[in-house]
């Protein structure tokens, strides 16, 4: 079986996996908060690990995105 060439090495879906598993933990801590009574108010909406640590954790994960998409594979500088 040949080998093939892909865009991404192994550190790099590594990089990836983490940045998707940081954003929906970012994105889990910004839900809830819902009020039983519709017509109530809940103050609980503003606590701040929905609009603090939340946003913070998914800028985290964005951030491992991009950098898992940009980084070279140390093989590939090696090879060329």
């Amino acid at each position: 079986m040949a080998k093939r060439d892909f865009a991404f090495g192994k550190e790099n879906f590594v990089l990836i996996a983490i940045a998707v598993f940081v954003i929906a933990i970012g994105f889990v801590l910004m839900s809830g908060g819902g009020s039983e009574d519709p017509t109530g108010f809940n103050p609980e909406i503003f606590s701040s690990r929905r609009i603090v640590v939340a946003p913070v954790v998914t800028l985290i994960g964005f951030v491992l995105m991009i950098v898992g998409i940009v980084r070279n594979n140390k093989k590939n500088e090696i090879a060329e």
